[in-house]
Parts: C-alpha cells; sequence; structure tokens
C-alpha cells in the first residue's frame, strides 16, 4: 500500500504517505477499497480534486478526499 502512495507529484506524495500510515487502518473495509480505488486514478485528477480545482464526480471517491484533507493537515 505504501508503494501505491507514492505519486509523481509532491504535492500528493504529502497527502497520500502521512494518510496511510496514521489514518488507513483505522478506516472501515469499505472506506479502504474506496481509498485503493482512490489510487487508481491518474494524478492530474487527484491533484485538481485535492486542490478544489475541480470536484470528483464520484460521490465515494469525493468523500474519501474530503476526508483525506480533514485528516491530513499540510
Amino acid at each position: 500500500m505504501r508503494w501505491a502512495c507514492r505519486r509523481g507529484m509532491l504535492e500528493l506524495d504529502v497527502l497520500f504517505a502521512p494518510f496511510v500510515e496514521e489514518a488507513y487502518d483505522d478506516l472501515t473495509p469499505e472506506q479502504q477499497a474506496v481509498f485503493r480505488r482512490l489510487l487508481t486514478c491518474d494524478d492530474p485528477d487527484l491533484f485538481a480534486w485535492f486542490m478544489g480545482h475541480t470536484s470528483c464526480p464520484d460521490p465515494e471517491l469525493a468523500d474519501m478526499v474530503a476526508l483525506m484533507l480533514r485528516r491530513v493537515k499540510v
């Protein structure tokens, strides 16, 4: 999981790495599945969602983005 959290952008690395280290184990199995699905998304899309440039069209992924932003303080 840690390897999958290594992204091509530093801005994403500072969100994903701490989240997987500090919060992933506390997620429900359903949330963990959504997180794993989020990891399959393209970096430009992730960047836009996390920086608030665009909204994620998938409600489950959008909820995970919001959860991650609340949990990881950067």
